[in-house]
């Protein structure tokens, strides 16, 4: 097979590969299942409330593989968020039992090809990385048997007294300059501030610590943190995607805390499918921002706390 040939497969794989994302997640929105929080509004009492990670490394998957796993967890019963590849599992003893069918996740990255490469040398410009998709299959610790206890055994969720201190923590801990007052919540990037009304506003104290996760996510977003586009009016194709990503960021950032996620911004669902609708590569890059906006938020290693305050 000519190296052209090998190409055109390869991009034509991992096209199909991003469209078959993007139409899963598509099919979910427009039945009305959100499947950043469907799995715990739909299933409550069938699935385990916490972050999918690699059993073997114990590194946490990111990006649209959060929304992958989360979603077989719950489709096939699993009580845990663990995952292995078929040879992880034997290298841990284990073995996969027969019949069991594995759930396909990707792998993100950029190359340089070989030919691009020789040209940047002869040219002495900078080499054009292209980005590509690979997939792989994990199996759920469930499907497995013989694996060590420790791997096993399914994480206990934190106590519920804990979940709302650890949130509360949380929010000085970022550093963000938040402030508590006003009627509704809001990211103003040109103040780079976050507003969110007080507590007592909100039927469930919960809800609160939702909005404020929400929120943070639009503030990760400022020029000098993650630097994504906060230019766009309400309505724009910028805009949806932005919400898009905080949506996502504030849901992760939630699970990673024990706390159920739930939609903030349910009416912006139509135009979060028109931006799927017209790039399926979109869902995939907001699922990776997402996970950025939550693991930059969640770092809590951003210097001094500032104090929460009120607003006027």
């Amino acid at each position: 097979m000519s190296r052209s040939t090998a190409r055109a497969r390869t991009g034509k794989d991992r096209s199909g590969l991003y469209q078959e994302i993007t139409d899963r997640i598509i099919a979910e929105l427009e039945a009305g299942r959100v499947p950043w929080v469907r799995p715990w509004r739909t299933a409550a009492a069938n699935g385990p409330l916490a972050m999918p990670d690699n059993a073997s490394t114990g590194r946490r998957y990111s990006g649209i593989n959060l929304l992958i796993l989360w979603g077989a967890v719950i489709e096939r019963g699993f009580s845990g968020q663990s995952w292995l590849t078929f040879l992880q599992a034997l290298g841990l003893g284990g073995s996969v039992r027969k019949g069991e069918r594995g759930t396909t996740v990707v792998y993100a990255d950029r190359l340089v090809p070989n030919d691009e490469r020789k040209r940047a040398i002869e040219t002495g410009d900078d080499a054009h990385a292209i980005p590509f998709l690979k997939r792989f299959t994990v199996l759920n610790t469930d499907q497995c048997d013989g694996l060590p206890e420790e791997v096993a055994k399914a994480a206990a969720p934190p106590p519920s007294g804990m979940i709302e201190p650890e949130a509360e923590r949380l929010i000085p801990a970022t550093g963000a300059d938040f402030r508590i007052g006003g009627a509704r919540a809001f990211y103003s990037p040109s103040g780079d501030l976050v507003q969110v009304p007080p507590p007592q506003a909100y039927f469930e104290p919960i809800n609160w610590h939702r909005t404020a996760f929400h929120e943070l996510g639009h503030w990760t977003g400022h020029k000098s943190r993650l630097d994504r586009d906060h230019a766009g009016s309400f309505g724009s194709k910028s805009y949806a995607r932005e919400e898009l990503v905080a949506e996502m960021a504030g849901a992760f950032m939630c699970a990673s805390l024990g706390i159920v996620p739930t939609v903030r911004h349910a009416d912006y669902i139509g135009s979060w499918l028109e931006v799927l609708r017209e790039d399926n590569r979109a869902i995939i890059r907001a699922a990776s921002t997402a996970s950025k906006a939550a693991d930059y938020a969640l770092a809590n290693d951003r210097g001094a706390p500032a104090a929460v305050a009120s607003a006027a």
